[in-house]
């Protein structure tokens, strides 16, 4: 059975339903049109498209020469900083995390020493 999916700013694809685990999807960054084949769904990929025109647009704005290859590359190397950003801030907090753990673990087994019964 066919079924028909509206993309965000695109034309229908058609998706030949449950046994397909990957769609397709048209859209658009910065005007420029494109397609992929995604296993996400259709909320995910229009934030995702979203977020990468919003990124793009920005970089267009700023770039002397305003080419789409320049302003996309400003938009991939802002979006790496912010991944790696991220993903310091969350070791940083993991690390914070697993001291914090370890210092209960110590605790709760020095208690365990100190109430065991030698008698």
């Amino acid at each position: 059975m066919d079924k028909e999916i509206k993309k965000n700013n695109s034309t229908p694809v058609k998706s030949t339903g449950a046994l397909d685990a990957k769609k397709f999807f048209d859209f658009k960054i910065a005007g420029v049109s494109y397609k992929i084949k995604s296993s996400h769904d259709e909320e995910t990929v229009k934030n995702l498209v979203n977020y990468v025109d919003s990124k793009v647009s920005d970089a267009i704005k700023v770039t002397k020469n305003a080419s789409f290859q320049n302003a996309a590359v400003l938009a991939a190397l802002n979006i790496a900083e912010e991944l790696i950003l991220l993903k310091k801030r969350a070791y940083d907090e993991l690390e914070i995390l697993e001291a914090k753990a370890s210092k209960l673990a110590s605790k709760i087994d020095s208690s365990k020493v100190d109430k065991v019964n030698w008698s």
